[in-house]
């Protein structure tokens, strides 16, 4: 019996320190060989468990744990912190459910909380909420730092680097080290890097949040969210959380996503090629402003970047002149789709400004490059803003 059965022996992780990224993303989370066994065993679909006499064992009820989650959680557990006993996952329905069990768990009445002023759109609703509970929130952006003003006296710093859309990029070191010298916890937001470009835990933060949605399994095609911790009693309150709100993953998402880690670094190292050479294109053209990616050597958070991340994701911001310039650059596009979210395989790319709430102009572009041919990708971009250019 392997350990995905319940009752079952659990395998002792493979190494996965000494192992490159390519490796590890192909080997985590898998138990042992076992003889007519699939490597990756199939979605468990259960509520509930036999359970005779005294409750006992891992696997009770199916709001609290399911083997299919328990391989996913070692998988990205080995992937954020490579080599590390005692890191503990916990998988969500969405990021946005990761994120909240996060801040709902640690935060009390009275407690003072700090995000990024320029974060995820969803983040003031978060904020609302957590308001409503009576929990101060000071915000300050991601650039420069400036969060480190707003410390004093907060129970918990939120990070997110780079930040969603505008991608700044602030140094994890210094601000952890800062909050931690006042008292306070740091969860960062690890979506846009994913764990290959960038390791917060390693960087000294309490928490790695992140939205498996995007990047992490990269197909579009599935909703979750994650929380990787070494604490264990942060990692219970996170996970009571989950019962308590029954924010869940189903077992086929959950296998999903584990069947998608495997080709996280192939993924990965296209769309980051692919990024920085759409992003090297648009730099040439005269129509572009405020175009940010960390992996160019002129962006302005290029140096911290560098001296903290691995790799410098998929997305890619800029502005053209106006609305009707960025809705005519939009129609032009052939490989790319109109379409929120980002790290998917198939390039995609939206006037940031159509959803409200995101502080940037009118022809403001999140371009979420994919793993297309980067010739093929870079001809279809530049071939769109002459188009768009023309029709001004």
């Amino acid at each position: 019996m392997n350990e995905h059965t319940p009752g079952g022996t659990a395998a002792a992780p493979a190494p996965a320190g000494r192992y490159g990224d390519g490796t590890r993303a192909v080997r985590a989370g898998l138990p042992a060989p076992a003889k007519n066994e699939p490597p990756l065993p199939g979605p468990v679909f259960a509520a509930h468990f036999h359970l005779p006499g005294e409750v006992s064992g891992p696997y009770t009820y199916g709001r609290d744990t399911n083997p299919t989650w328990t391989l996913l959680e070692r998988a990205v557990g080995e992937l954020e912190a490579p080599g590390e006993e005692g890191v503990e996952t916990v998988v969500f329905a969405s990021g946005m459910a990761a994120v909240s069990a996060v801040l709902l768990s640690q935060a009390r009445t009275g407690d003072t909380v700090v995000l990024p002023s320029d974060g995820y759109q969803a983040l003031p609703l978060v904020r609302e909420q957590l308001e409503a509970y009576g929990v101060r929130v000071r915000t300050a952006p991601t650039g420069r730092d400036a969060q480190l003003d707003a410390l004093d006296g907060a129970r918990l710093l939120w990070i997110e680097t780079p930040s969603n859309p505008g991608l700044d990029v602030c140094d994890v070191r210094r601000l952890t080290a800062a909050a931690h010298a006042a008292g306070a916890l740091v969860a960062v937001d690890n979506t846009l890097a994913t764990p290959l470009g960038q390791r917060p835990l390693e960087l000294g933060a309490d928490f790695s949040v992140a939205s498996g949605t995007k990047g992490l399994t990269g197909h579009g095609d599935l909703l979750l969210g994650y929380v990787v911790c070494r604490d264990p009693e942060l990692a219970a309150a996170v996970r009571r959380w989950r019962k308590i709100v029954g924010a869940i993953p189903g077992p086929m998402e959950a296998w999903l996503a584990h069947r998608s880690l495997a080709t996280l670094q192939l993924r990965a190292g296209r769309q980051w090629g692919n990024a920085l050479a759409v992003a090297e294109a648009l730099a040439d053209r005269p129509e572009v402003t405020g175009l940010r990616y960390p992996g160019l050597p002129s962006d302005p958070s290029h140096t911290t970047a560098a001296r903290q991340m691995r790799g410098f994701g998929s997305v890619v911001s800029f502005t053209l002149p106006d609305r009707a310039h960025a809705e005519r650059f939009m129609t032009a596009l052939h490989l790319v789709e109109d379409a929120t979210s980002f790290g998917g395989v198939r390039s995609t790319a939206e006037r940031r400004g159509r959803w409200g709430g995101d502080d940037v102009p009118e022809g403001f572009i999140r371009f979420s490059a994919g793993a297309e041919d980067p010739e093929d990708l870079v001809a279809d971009v530049l071939r769109a803003l002459d188009s768009a250019a023309a029709g001004a």
